[in-house]
């Protein structure tokens, strides 16, 4: 959970609702939802990089990995096991 957590306090200061004091669900579509664009997965991208010290592979830049809150911490903590595994 801690992991959804930090992905959660930075999707809220990076791409703030439009609606002050909306919420978004730790399920919904940040892209479909126009949350995040395209530069918005890049930055994404980008901080989970240095932010928990793991390679994002260009074929993991998928919905599946990247389009909620909680596919994100997901996809974060997948790549931690890995690393755990292989170092």
């Amino acid at each position: 959970m801690e992991t959804e957590s930090r992905v959660e306090q930075f999707v809220y200061l990076s791409f703030p609702p439009a609606v002050p004091g909306e919420e978004y669900s730790s399920t919904q579509s940040l892209i479909e939802t126009g949350v995040m664009d395209s530069m918005g997965v890049l930055v994404m991208v980008t901080w989970l990089e240095e932010e928990f010290g793991i390679i994002v592979d260009d074929e993991d830049v998928i919905p599946e990995n990247m389009d909620s809150i909680a596919n994100l911490a997901g996809y974060v903590d997948r790549k931690l096991a890995e690393m755990s595994v292989a170092g």
